[in-house]
């Protein structure tokens, strides 16, 4: 069993005793997933919840015309596949590793009781819908109004948000991350995004190798992707 002193001190659990956070985790499994692998399917029934432990998980949908679309990454310690929440019994999207990783998953029966019983899982429950119907908003509004070399600035500035590291060269974005992701976070063309990343790299604003982009001048990026056309 997972020892409860790696994550009694999140928020999600401050309401939990320590013996009611282990006979929570009791009823958890770990699940563990490699790279490129998913969670859980678009459509499939949601007979589980989810606390990501350790790595990424892109959540991807897929539109009318068969195109993927990457609607965001999930981090560790965030919940996902929540959909008792929004009132589903399906899964709205796909989970799939974007690294090997980890989560534990608890039976979907157990939702309401344990939403009722622990405010705070309630709070961290209802903060990660918010936090997800603000990305959708802001995904709208940006393929609505916002250039490409906007959207594709504001794709990366939010994972930096999420995965920025520190390095000597900048802040790296610490998830595998390939041109086409990029293009699927942006709602464009792979071939934009390339084009795009060149230029950026050429003038200083970033460095981008095999799967890998780190951040140069993030001020640099946050005004081109503020700028006015």
């Amino acid at each position: 069993m997972l020892d409860v002193a790696l994550i009694s001190h999140l928020p999600n659990f401050a309401d939990f005793s320590r013996s009611e956070l282990e006979i929570f985790i009791r009823q958890s499994k770990a699940k563990r997933v490699e790279k490129n692998a998913s969670f859980f399917s678009e459509g499939e029934a949601a007979n589980s919840f989810y606390m990501l432990l350790d790595g990424y998980i892109r959540v991807v949908r897929i539109s009318a015309s068969g195109e993927q679309i990457i609607v965001r990454y999930i981090t560790s310690h965030e919940l996902f596949g929540i959909a008792s929440a929004i009132g589903r019994e399906t899964y709205p999207a796909n989970a799939v590793a974007a690294i090997d990783s980890v989560a534990l998953a608890w039976p979907m029966a157990l939702w309401d009781d344990t939403v009722r019983r622990f405010p705070s899982f309630a709070k961290a429950a209802n903060s990660t819908l918010g936090n997800r119907l603000m990305d959708v908003q802001d995904r709208v509004i940006e393929l609505a109004t916002e250039q490409v070399e906007h959207r594709v600035a504001a794709a990366l500035l939010k994972l930096l948000e999420q995965a920025g590291k520190e390095t000597d060269e900048g802040i790296l974005i610490d998830i595998p991350l390939t041109r086409q992701d990029v293009s699927d976070m942006s709602g464009t063309t792979l071939y934009t995004v390339s084009r795009l990343l060149s230029g950026w790299e050429q003038s200083g604003l970033v460095k981008s190798s095999r799967k890998r982009v780190t951040v140069t001048d993030k001020i640099k990026l946050t005004s081109l992707c503020n700028r006015q056309e």
